[in-house]
């Protein structure tokens, strides 16, 4: 794995830039979600310099944005699917001149025009993928095949948790029978008390790269991203990627323009950059996610193309939901319960 740059990266070829062309990018994303390839070939190919911050949970990334100055503006940011219907209905992001994104017909049909963002005004699919069971088996021997098998009390100690809200109440949620997008206080409380018993076998939470408790030995079993499993089974071919008979958490991530950015002509340009096939399918096979672009998906390598972790077939996307936007009253309770399982009360 090509090692990601956090912060900013060196200037490359200004030289032979124009004087009104965007010399800066300040791309906000997830940590360890873009190549650093990716980065080097547009730097090189446009003289655009990226300067590449990250966030660990749509809570941080959205809680930053709101906060943030025109001064200090992000140029692009990449949230999940609910949090792009959050922040458009907030006003915080720009809205599309689509005349200025090249390769959008390229994207699959069934992942734009969604309910989040209609007609896809505001957003642009960058990868999708999800959140399922780790399980070393080197370490664990009786089969791992619910989100309930958790609870397990042999697992005690060797949990893991992604540090994301809404994923982690949405696996207390579906093992009580109930809808991961639970606005019901009484649902929430419940999945609460449910979590809470299982908090002496959480090790630890992890959203920056889910995939290192595991590598390091810390954890043997737990939540992942499926992309994370597919970067962790390069050099622990042990561990496995499940789809919990529940129901899998299912995600978009796209890209969005802030409302105040300062440089949206250089975001256009990125974005359009990377909906190249060739782009897109370096991005995909790199780093594990589905890519939603159909004619880079005829590129991929067949070991990618065929690999379940990343491209799920019909019977594991059974029962799998994508996280909605539930609104500031539930995420409100939300809020509440989970500042009390993290500080253990």
């Amino acid at each position: 794995m090509k090692k990601l740059v956090l912060a900013g990266l060196l200037l490359a070829g200004l030289a032979g830039c124009s004087s009104d062309e965007p010399k800066v990018l300040n791309l906000y994303n997830w940590s360890e979600y873009m190549p650093q390839e990716v980065l080097d070939r547009f730097e090189k190919e446009t003289g655009i310099q990226v300067v590449y911050t990250t966030y660990d949970s749509n809570e941080a990334m959205y809680a930053k944005l709101k906060l943030l100055d025109d001064s200090a503006a992000y140029d692009l940011a990449v949230p999940s699917t609910y949090y792009v219907s959050k922040m458009r209905k907030e006003g915080l992001l720009m809205k599309l001149d689509r005349s200025k994104i090249e390769g959008f017909d390229n994207l699959d049909p069934e992942l734009t025009n969604l309910d989040v963002d209609p007609d896809n005004q505001y957003s642009v699919p960058y990868l999708w993928g999800t959140t399922g069971l780790a399980v070393d088996t080197a370490d664990i021997d009786q089969p791992v095949t619910a989100w309930a098998d958790l609870w397990n009390p042999e697992f005690k100690g060797k949990v893991m948790l992604t540090n994301d809200m809404r994923e982690v109440f949405h696996v207390g949620l579906r093992v009580l029978g109930y809808s991961g997008n639970s606005t019901n206080p009484d649902e929430i409380e419940a999945a609460y008390e449910k979590l809470k018993a299982l908090m002496p076998s959480v090790r630890t939470f992890n959203s920056d790269a889910p995939r290192v408790p595991y590598l390091e030995g810390e954890t043997d079993v737990g939540m992942i991203w499926n992309g994370e499993a597919v970067m962790a089974q390069d050099t622990m071919p042990s561990l496995q990627y499940v789809y919990p008979k529940e129901g899998i958490i299912a995600w978009l991530d796209s890209f969005v323009i802030p409302k105040n950015a300062r440089n949206p002509e250089a975001a256009y340009k990125f974005i359009s950059f990377v909906l190249r096939p060739e782009i897109s399918a370096l991005i995909s096979e790199d780093i594990g996610y589905a890519t939603p672009n159909l004619k880079a998906r005829d590129l991929l390598d067949p070991a990618v193309a065929n690999n379940r972790a990343s491209y799920p077939n019909e019977e594991d996307m059974k029962n799998a939901e994508f996280q909605l936007d539930i609104g500031d009253d539930a995420l409100q309770v939300y809020a509440k319960y989970w500042e009390k399982l993290k500080s253990g009360e």
